[in-house]
C-alpha cells in the first residue's frame, strides 16, 4: 500500500467520523442548544475516542461552529434547493414557505427548527458562535426578501409591495408555528401558519400572481 493510499484512507475515515459527529450534534443542539455540546459527551455517545474527536474539532467552540455550518447545509438542502427549477414569482415564494413548514413539522432536526432554537440561546451573547448564528439569520431573511422582490419584478406582486415587511410577517408566522408545535406537541399550528401566509401573499399579488398561490393549494 502506498503512502498516498494510507493518507487517503485516514482522510476518508476522518471525514466519516466528522459526518457522524455533526449528524448527532445538530440534533442535540436543536433540543438542548449549542451549549449542550461537548467533545467528551459526543465521544461517549458515539463510542469514539475523545482524542480523536478533539483532533477533528479542537475545541467546543469549533464543534459549535461546525454544527452551525452543517445545519445550514441541511437547511438549504431541505428548504432552498428544491426551488431550483421554479421561476421567480409568488408561486416560488409560496413553495419556499411550504418547504420551511415541512422542514420544521417533519422534524428534520429533533427539536424542530435548528436555527430558531439556537437563535434564542445566543441572541444576547457575543463571540464567534453568536456571529455565525446571526449571519445565518441575516442570510435567511435576505433570501426571503430577495425571493419576494424577484417575484415583484416578474409581475407577480403589486409594485409597491414592501418586501422586508412581508418577509418579516411570513417568517414570524413560520417561527410561531414551530415554537407552539414543539412546546405543545401539536402539529396544528403549521396549518394555521400556512393559511396565514397564503392570506398575506394573496393580499400583495396581482391577478396573475394570485393564480400561482391558489393553484398549488387547490392541487393538494
Amino acid at each position: 500500500m502506498s503512502g498516498s493510499t494510507r493518507t487517503d484512507g485516514r482522510v476518508e475515515r476522518g471525514n466519516q467520523t466528522r459526518r457522524l459527529v455533526l449528524g448527532r450534534t445538530m440534533h442535540i443542539a436543536s433540543v438542548e442548544g449549542l451549549e449542550g455540546l461537548s467533545l467528551g459527551r459526543i465521544a461517549t455517545e458515539l463510542k469514539l475516542s475523545k482524542s480523536g474527536v478533539f483532533a477533528l474539532f479542537g475545541s467546543k467552540e469549533e464543534l459549535q461552529l461546525a454544527t452551525v455550518r452543517a445545519a445550514t447545509a441541511v437547511f438549504v438542502g431541505q428548504v432552498v434547493t428544491p426551488l431550483a427549477d421554479l421561476p421567480p414569482g409568488p408561486g416560488r415564494v409560496w413553495a419556499l414557505c411550504r418547504n420551511w413548514l415541512a422542514y420544521s413539522s417533519q422534524r428534520i432536526f429533533e427539536g424542530g427548527c435548528f436555527f430558531y432554537a439556537v437563535s434564542a440561546e445566543f441572541d444576547a451573547r457575543t463571540g464567534p458562535v453568536h456571529d455565525a448564528v446571526a449571519q445565518a439569520r441575516r442570510d435567511w431573511v435576505a433570501y426571503v426578501e430577495r425571493t419576494i422582490e424577484e417575484a415583484r419584478l416578474a409581475g407577480g406582486f403589486v409594485e409597491d409591495v414592501d418586501a422586508p415587511q412581508l418577509a418579516f410577517e411570513i417568517i414570524a408566522l413560520m417561527e410561531s408555528a414551530n415554537a407552539q408545535s414543539v412546546l405543545l406537541g401539536d402539529p396544528s399550528p403549521y396549518a394555521r401558519a400556512e393559511r396565514g401566509i397564503a392570506r398575506l401573499l394573496r393580499a400583495e399579488t396581482t391577478d396573475r400572481g394570485r393564480e400561482e398561490i391558489d393553484a398549488p393549494a387547490a392541487g393538494r
